[in-house]
C-alpha cells in the first residue's frame, strides 16, 4: 500500500510539471494589400515573429479590463463624434459597453479595439491598425453614422445592428434580432448614453 501511495504521489507530480498554463492569443499581420489577417494557430511562416495578441476568452462586453482612464481618449472621441455628426455621448457609450476603454481588447469573435471593431468592418472604412485608438474611433463613428442613416436613426435598431450586424436585422424583419447577447447589450449602452449624456460618468 504504501508503495502504490508513492506511485501515485510521483505520477501527480510529474503531471503537474508538464501542466502549462494556458495563454491563448491570436497573431496578426498585414499584408502587401494592407490587409490585416488574424490567426490563433501561426501555421504559416508570415506570422513568423509577428506580435502575439492577449485573447480574452470572454466576450469584450463582461470581462474586467485593465484599469484606464476614459478622459486620456475624450479628444480623439470629440473630433470623430464632430467629423461624422454623432453625439459623443453615444460614442462614449458604445466605447464603454465594447471595451470598458482597452485599446487592446479582442473579443473571442475577433472583434478588436476601443469599438470592437471586426476586420472586415475596419477594411470597409479604411482603418489598417485596429489597436490605434484614433483609427479606430474613427471607423466606428462612421459605422454608426451610416447605421443611423440606413435604420432611420433609430437608436435601439442601430445598436442592435452595430452589436449583431445589419444582415441580422434585415433577417428579423427589421426588428431587433432575439439573440440573447444583442438584447442585453443594447439597453446597456442606452444606459450608458443617458449617463454620459447628463455628465454622470
Amino acid at each position: 500500500m504504501s508503495h502504490s501511495r508513492h506511485l501515485l504521489a510521483l505520477l501527480l507530480f510529474s503531471g503537474a510539471c508538464c501542466i502549462e498554463p494556458a495563454q491563448a492569443g491570436i497573431y496578426t499581420f498585414t499584408d502587401a494589400n494592407g490587409v490585416m489577417h488574424f490567426t490563433n494557430v501561426p501555421s504559416t511562416p508570415r506570422y513568423a515573429g509577428m506580435k502575439r495578441v492577449a485573447y480574452m476568452p470572454e466576450p469584450a462586453s463582461t470581462r474586467r479590463a485593465r484599469p484606464v482612464d476614459p478622459n486620456q481618449f475624450s479628444p480623439l472621441v470629440e473630433k470623430a463624434a464632430r467629423e461624422h455628426q454623432i453625439d459623443q455621448a453615444l460614442l462614449r457609450a458604445v466605447i464603454a459597453v465594447e471595451s470598458g476603454y482597452d485599446p487592446n481588447a479582442v473579443s473571442r469573435k475577433g472583434a478588436v479595439g476601443l469599438m470592437q471593431l471586426m476586420p472586415q468592418t475596419a477594411r470597409r472604412y479604411g482603418v489598417r491598425n485596429l489597436y490605434d485608438p484614433a483609427q479606430n474611433i474613427q471607423g466606428g463613428a462612421r459605422y454608426l453614422r451610416d447605421l443611423m442613416g440606413k435604420f432611420n436613426n433609430d437608436l435601439p435598431l442601430v445598436l442592435a445592428a452595430y452589436n449583431a450586424g445589419e444582415d441580422a436585422i434585415a433577417q428579423h424583419g427589421n426588428r431587433i434580432p432575439p439573440y440573447r447577447e444583442t438584447r442585453s447589450y443594447v439597453p446597456r449602452v442606452l444606459d450608458y448614453y443617458r449617463m454620459y449624456q447628463r455628465g454622470t460618468r
